[in-house]
């Protein structure tokens, strides 16, 4: 059977934009997953992704998989669903199945009152489509790699010091966002994918914490996740690698 894995995270394309918790599904042709505003009295089940906003109806749109590929409907929302900007019908009606790909931006409804307030905000979503996982063996050794670099940007291996003919064999890398190189003693930002910033420079890009979307990647991350890992978990992680 034909399954599909859908990752839902923010799309932080302004200030205001509402920031909710990555939502993950994996479909298969049985599955619909129902499009909502959240009822507190309602219990949320794994087919349905609601949002706390009251510009989304509470049974707004749905997506679901038919031979293998992923579609969105509206199913007569008062204040409209948009596909890539685009609006799939009008107020109180279906609207046809249009199908979704990998990093399509969706929105359901249209800010009220400017969005000033959190609960009268749209919802923007980025859809992530059958991405590799970011345990794959490519992104552990870059963070790894990663990890060894802000160890020794901090404090050299055996605290020795550099000869001066392997100077220049010294790899040093610059933040993507003022082009500078990341130097000991400055205050850095590492993001959730491992890419390393002044924090300097980065600090402007944290408006919608705990959303984050890192500039070089543009991978979406919760700053609030849990870094509940202990000192022994560590160590067999670079034991491994």
């Amino acid at each position: 059977m034909t399954t599909q894995k859908l990752r839902i995270v923010p799309h932080l394309n302004s200030s205001q934009a509402l920031v909710f918790p990555i939502m993950e599904y994996t479909l298969d042709e049985a599955d619909t997953v129902t499009i909502g505003r959240s009822v507190a009295e309602k219990r949320v089940t794994k087919s349905q992704m609601t949002f706390r906003s009251k510009v989304v109806s509470r049974k707004h749109a749905e997506i679901f998989l038919e031979a293998g590929k992923v579609y969105l409907r509206d199913v007569k929302s008062s204040s409209g669903t948009f596909l890539n900007s685009r609006r799939l019908c009008g107020p109180g009606q279906v609207s046809q199945a249009h199908e979704i790909q990998d990093n399509d931006i969706i929105q359901l409804g249209v800010d009220y009152q400017g969005g000033t307030q959190e609960i009268y905000r749209c919802v923007r979503m980025r859809l992530e489509l059958n991405r590799e996982s970011p345990d794959n063996v490519a992104s552990r050794k870059f963070n790894l790699k990663t990890y060894h670099s802000l160890r020794n940007l901090t404090t050299p291996p055996n605290h020795q010091m550099i000869l001066d003919e392997e100077i220049d064999e010294i790899h040093v890398d610059e933040c993507c966002i003022c082009l500078f190189a990341i130097a000991p003693f400055q205050a850095l930002f590492v993001a959730p994918c491992s890419h390393t910033f002044h924090y300097k420079c980065l600090r402007p890009l944290l408006a919608n914490h705990p959303g984050f979307n890192c500039p070089l990647c543009r991978a979406y991350a919760d700053l609030d996740a849990s870094v509940s890992v202990e000192v022994e978990e560590v160590k067999l992680m670079l034991q491994r690698h």
